[in-house]
This record gives C-alpha cells, sequence and structure tokens, in this order.
C-alpha cells in the first residue's frame, strides 16, 4: 500500500500506540492532542509532527484519525471553528474511532459531506493491549467506497476492519460489544465470588472452566487478576458507564429489552460512587466480596 499523509488527533491510551503504528507503517502523520507536551512526546518518538490545532494537522491529509472521549470531545476536535473538518480537504476522509453515539456518526457525515468529505464511524475493541500489539477489532459505518479506501490505513493497527451498513453501523455494532461483555464480567465475577465461597481454588478452577463453554476473553485476561484483587489497569468503569448508557439511551429509542445491561450499568454506578471509576471493568467482583460496612 502506498503511503498516505495522515492526522491523528487524540492521543489517549489508544490513540498513541495507533497513531505509532500508522508511523511505523510508512504514512506520514501529524498529531493533535489537547495537552501539548503529550503530542510533541509522540512526535519526537515517532519522527512525525505535531500541530497546534485539529484544521492545522488535518490540512492537506489523505485521511483523519479520532479518538477522543465523550460526543461533545469530538463536537469540539472536528466541528469549531480550528476543527479538523475546517483543515480538510475536498475527498479527503475522516474516521472517528470514538465510542460515541450513532446520531453523533450521522451527524458527522452529514457535516462531511457538506465539504465533499467522506466520513466512517469506527469505534474499536481491543483495549489498551489491542492499540499496543496493534490487533484491534474494527467495527465500521459508512459508505462502501469510503472504507474500501481507508481501510487499508486502518490495518496498521487492527486485525479486523469490518463494514456493518451506513453511517451509525459501527457504533451501534459496538454498542452489542458493550452489551456482550457487560453481561460477561457479571457472571465472571459471580462465578468466581461462588468459587470462593465454596472454598475451591480459584486459580485451579479459573484454569478447568477456561478451556470448555465458559471460556471467553474476559476469563482469560481478567479471571487471574481478579482473583488478585487487582483492578488498576484495561477498561476503566467510567468509561464503561459512558458506553453502557449511549446503549441504554439507544434500546429505549429501538425498543430493544435489556434488563441484565441495565442492572450491570447501575453496579458500575455504585463502584464509582465508592471510588472507583478508575478501576478496571472487572472489579465488578467487589460489589460481592467487599461489601461496605454496616452503620451502627
Amino acid at each position: 500500500m502506498s503511503s498516505k499523509k495522515v492526522a491523528f488527533i487524540g492521543l489517549g491510551v489508544m490513540g498513541y500506540p495507533m497513531a505509532g503504528h500508522l508511523a511505523n507503517a510508512g504514512h506520514t502523520v501529524t498529531v493533535f492532542n489537547r495537552t501539548k507536551a503529550k503530542a510533541n512526546k509522540w512526535a519526537k518518538q515517532y519522527k512525525g509532527k505535531a500541530a497546534t490545532t485539529p484544521a492545522q494537522a488535518a490540512k492537506g491529509c489523505d485521511v483523519v484519525f479520532v479518538c477522543v472521549g465523550m460526543d461533545d470531545d469530538v463536537r469540539e476536535v472536528v466541528l469549531e471553528k480550528n476543527g479538523a473538518l475546517s483543515g480538510m480537504k475536498k475527498g479527503a476522509i475522516l474516521v472517528d474511532h470514538t465510542t460515541a453515539s450513532a446520531d453523533l456518526a450521522r451527524e458527522l457525515e452529514t457535516a462531511a459531506k457538506k465539504k465533499g468529505i467522506g466520513f466512517l464511524d469506527a469505534p474499536v475493541s481491543g483495549g489498551q493491549a489491542g492499540a499496543e500489539n496493534g490487533v484491534l477489532t474494527v467495527m465500521v459505518g459508512g459508505a462502501k467506497s469510503t472504507f474500501n479506501k481507508a481501510a487499508p490505513v486502518i490495518d496498521a493497527y487492527a486485525r479486523a476492519v469490518t463494514l456493518l451498513g451506513p453511517a451509525g453501523s459501527g457504533q451501534l455494532t459496538k454498542m452489542v460489544n458493550q452489551i456482550c461483555i457487560a453481561g460477561l464480567v457479571q457472571g465472571l465475577a459471580e462465578g468466581i465470588h461462588f468459587a470462593q465461597q465454596a472454598g475451591l481454588d480459584g486459580d485451579t478452577v479459573v484454569d478447568v472452566i477456561s478451556k470448555g463453554a465458559a471460556g471467553s476473553w474476559q476469563m482469560e485476561n481478567r479471571g487471574k487478576t481478579m482473583l488478585k484483587d487487582q483492578f488498576n489497569f484495561g477498561f476503566a468503569v467510567d468509561w464503561m458507564i459512558k458506553d453502557l448508557g449511549m446503549s441504554l439511551d439507544e434500546a429505549n429509542r429501538n425498543g430493544a429489552l435489556l434488563p441484565i445491561t441495565s442492572l450491570v450499568h447501575q453496579k458500575y454506578r455504585e463502584i464509582q460512587k465508592r471510588g472507583g471509576g478508575r478501576w478496571d471493568t472487572s472489579s465488578l467482583l467487589r460489589l460481592l466480596t467487599k461489601q461496605p460496612k454496616s452503620k451502627k
């Protein structure tokens, strides 16, 4: 694949290594981050460029990637006066990797079309480790012609890049992903708690059942750390609350029934109230093993 001129906006735990993979793949990369020191650090590490505004980063680029936090953060770096769209050339492609709402995806597509710019909503799954190792799963919504142009570039940090349908489809698929994870983690937490209460050796139990029908990515990657009461890594509770909240909002619109998702969303809010907003999502176990002391 020929080298492209690209921009990457947002250098968090996901964006920083993703942008690095683009540079390592031979693309010319300009980055923007609201914390300038981080952008300068990235530029020095990967021999790229750091811009002072999203518009400056996007100027003349073939593809512009965005990976920030919330819907309003995306609007700020894309749609405002010095946002990416104001600096993009006609025929370029905007790819939003933020886990955001489907409504925002459609809003961005409309704004991009007015400028003759292609748009893809492309949330990812695989966590920080997936970003660092370049093996993310990318769920994409948008036009097929736009997807075909952008997919070879996205391949730099992905093991799977799939077009699911029109704009918004990527975000809706990510909601399905988070809904499934929420139920799996709650089930894993209850299973481990049961094993502990029954006096079983938790490590051995996880080793055995992970090889059978109960096995999952969550069990393989979080089971042992849950047993050690370690939750200072991985996908944060704060972000899962946001993601599940969007899923529940969408369900209210489309009529889907999500009783388990609603329950787990409430449990994550309880963890947040206890000061665990930055804990890994597998910290659901703490609601079972570390109940707050009753007030006398």
